[in-house]
C-alpha cells in the first residue's frame, strides 16, 4: 500500500510539474508576444506600410508586415490553446516518458498553422493597401468595415464555424481520432488542431482591419472572444451571440452611422 501511495504521489508531483512548466512556458510566449506589439505600432507597422505608399513594396516591407501578423496570431492564439496542451501533457504522462519535446513539438505545429494563416494575411493587407483600400491606421472604409463585420456574423451562425469550434472546445475527442505517436506526430497533431482553429477564427482575425490591425485594444478584445469561445460552456452561444452584434453592427454602418471606433 505504502508503494501504492508513494507512486501515486509521485505521479502528482510529475503533474503538477507538467502544469507549471506547461503554463510558464506559454504564458512567456504570450507575454513576448504582446510587449512586442506594444512596442510596434510606430515603429514596424507604420514603416512597413508606408514605406513604399505608390509602389510595390519590396521584400524587406512584407516581411516587416508578415513578422507583425505573426507576432499578433502568437499573441492572440497561444492562451486559448493551453487547456488542449495540457491535455497533451497529460495523456502524454500516462507512457512513462512525459511529454518532453513532443509537448513543445505540438504547440510548434500550432503555430505553424497560423504563421501559414499569417502568409495569406499579409498579402491581404498588400493587396487592400495596394488599391488604397487602408488608411494610415490600417483601417479600412466603412463600406468595407460593414461588409466585414456582416461577413464575420454570418460565417459566426454557419455549421463549418460550428463544426471547428466544436474541434477546438473538444480536445480529447481530437486526440481520440487524431493522435499520432512520436515528435513529428505531435508536431502534425498541432497543426491539425490549429488548422481548426484557423478554420474556426480566421474571419474574426479580418476584423482587425475594422479598428485598425495595431489597435491593441481591439486584439485584446477579439482575444478574449476567441478564448470565451473555446473554454466558456457557453461558447457556442457566444459564438452566436456575437455572430448577431457583428451583422447589427456592419447594418449600423452600412446606413452612414458613425464608427464606434
Amino acid at each position: 500500500m505504502s508503494e501504492l501511495a508513494n507512486l501515486r504521489d509521485a505521479s502528482s508531483r510529475m503533474a503538477r510539474v507538467d502544469k507549471v512548466a506547461v503554463w510558464g512556458g506559454l504564458a512567456f510566449i504570450s507575454l513576448l508576444a504582446w510587449a512586442y506589439l506594444a512596442r510596434m505600432p510606430q515603429g514596424t507597422a507604420s514603416m512597413a506600410m508606408m514605406a513604399m505608399p505608390m509602389g510595390v513594396p519590396g521584400a524587406a516591407e512584407l516581411a516587416l508586415v508578415f513578422l507583425m501578423w505573426v507576432v499578433m496570431m502568437v499573441a492572440m492564439m497561444v492562451p486559448t490553446v493551453a487547456p488542449v496542451v495540457l491535455m497533451y501533457a497529460a495523456i502524454t504522462r500516462t507512457d512513462g516518458r512525459g511529454p518532453g519535446i513532443r509537448l513543445w513539438c505540438f504547440v510548434a505545429g500550432y503555430l505553424a498553422a497560423w504563421t501559414i494563416f499569417s502568409a495569406g494575411a499579409t498579402l491581404v493587407q498588400e493587396l487592400l493597401r495596394s488599391l488604397s483600400m487602408l488608411t494610415e491606421t490600417l483601417r479600412t472604409s466603412p463600406a468595407l468595415s460593414a461588409g466585414l463585420l456582416i461577413a464575420a456574423g454570418l460565417y459566426q451562425l454557419s455549421p463549418l464555424k460550428n463544426a471547428c469550434l466544436s474541434r477546438c472546445r473538444s480536445p480529447l475527442s481530437f486526440f481520440m481520432t487524431d493522435w499520432r505517436e512520436g515528435a513529428r506526430g505531435a508536431f502534425v497533431m498541432g497543426l491539425r488542431h490549429g488548422a481548426y482553429c484557423v478554420g474556426c477564427c480566421w474571419l474574426l482575425m479580418g476584423l482587425l482591419f475594422v479598428a485598425g490591425v495595431m489597435n491593441l485594444l481591439w486584439i485584446a478584445a477579439l482575444s478574449a472572444l476567441v478564448l470565451l469561445e473555446k473554454v466558456s460552456r457557453h461558447g457556442v452561444r457566444i459564438a452566436a451571440a456575437t455572430g448577431v452584434a457583428f451583422i447589427v453592427w456592419g447594418a449600423w454602418l452600412l446606413t452612414g452611422r458613425p464608427s464606434l471606433f
